[in-house]
């Protein structure tokens, strides 16, 4: 199939004229390789000399919660640690005698556990990271598991201290220990970043205590609240090592690399797992935007301007990772950007 090299190009450096971002990265691949890849743009405005770069280290945001807790969580999965429809409860004495003992694994997967909306933690629970966790672990449900489909960042939060739990190990090691050295994601870690990393720090949204824009330092509040490492965000990582996770999902067998989770967990985490509720959910990953049954493409965003797609069907994969937070919050303009590409992309 044929990869539009030109008109990619031409559609990202649009979004750069247009200041939906500074700068962007991309590629394009199959199970064996980046079939196509380029960067447009700056790293910082305020630094016009200095080009975005396939090596650029972007804050991913919410691809933390595939890269370390869908990973990490279908590692204990395909070891037969965690049963996915066992309610947490019967296993997890932390929830045992509180509402979120009656939700299953998969129902955090796929957002209809009935969790609570609000993501607030330092409103609700304060700024110890004891009372953050016993807050989140114990709190109310929204409504009954299973009833509806509602996106909250707690899902990933409450997965993770649940790997934690199951594996003994904090979530960053867990990581790195079952998915990210096995891959050669030798970039990939949880911030703050040492400064000579952080210098190659695509930079964020503007900190208002310091006047200057975040750079290898997660922009999620929860995440800097949490020290940096939690289920909700606050990973860094560079293009070739989402391309390196991304060929190893299409197929482990084309490297010699085993991660904690296999073909088994891939394939049974890209099917629909919501039956009749909308919107449509996978674990974790959805449908991307109209997009057919055929075409099977499968997406993850992160909040700071990050995203990937994922086709078994067409053994096709795409990345973008755009630094958009550094301008604004709002999700529009990246949007129609986003969907652009992934049909460039998937053509």
């Amino acid at each position: 199939m044929p990869y539009h090299t030109e008109h990619i190009e031409h559609l990202l450096s649009e979004g750069v004229r247009d200041k939906v971002y500074p700068g962007a990265v991309w590629a394009v691949g199959n199970s064996r390789d980046v079939r196509a890849s380029g960067a447009v743009g700056v790293l910082d405005p305020d630094e016009p000399e200095v080009r975005m770069r396939p090596d650029t280290v972007f804050d991913v945001a919410s691809l933390t919660k595939i890269l370390a807790v869908w990973s990490s969580v279908g590692a204990l999965w395909e070891d037969s640690v965690l049963d996915l429809d066992a309610p947490l409860g019967t296993f997890w004495n932390e929830v045992t005698d509180h509402p979120l003992g009656t939700v299953t694994a998969r129902q955090l997967l796929t957002h209809t556990a009935g969790l609570p909306l609000r993501a607030q933690l330092k409103s609700l629970y304060g700024t110890d990271p004891d009372a953050i966790r016993r807050g989140v672990l114990h709190e109310a449900l929204n409504r009954p598991p299973g009833e509806a489909v509602e996106y909250t960042d707690r899902a990933a939060l409450i997965l993770g201290y649940l790997a934690e739990h199951l594996s003994g190990q904090p979530l960053d090691q867990l990581s790195e220990t079952r998915t990210w050295h096995p891959l050669c994601m030798n970039s990939t870690r949880f911030g703050p970043l040492p400064a000579d990393t952080a210098s190659r720090c695509a930079p964020t949204e503007l900190d208002q205590d310091t006047g200057t824009h975040l750079k290898g330092t997660a922009h999620d509040f929860s995440a800097r609240l949490l020290g940096g490492v939690c289920g909700i965000a606050g990973t860094f990582t560079v293009l070739d090592d989402l391309a390196a996770f991304l060929r190893y999902m299409l197929d482990p067998t084309t490297t010699s690399a085993r991660a904690g989770f296999g073909p088994d967990w891939t394939a049974h985490s890209l099917t629909v797992q919501t039956g009749n509720l909308q919107p449509t959910r996978g674990l974790f990953w959805h449908p991307a935007p109209d997009t057919t049954e055929e075409q099977d493409i499968w997406v993850h965003y992160g909040f700071t301007g990050t995203g990937m797609w994922i086709s078994p069907a067409q053994e096709r994969w795409a990345v973008l990772l755009t630094n958009k937070l550094y301008y604004t919050r709002d999700r529009q303009p990246l949007a129609d950007v986003r969907n652009a590409f992934r049909q460039e992309a998937f053509v």
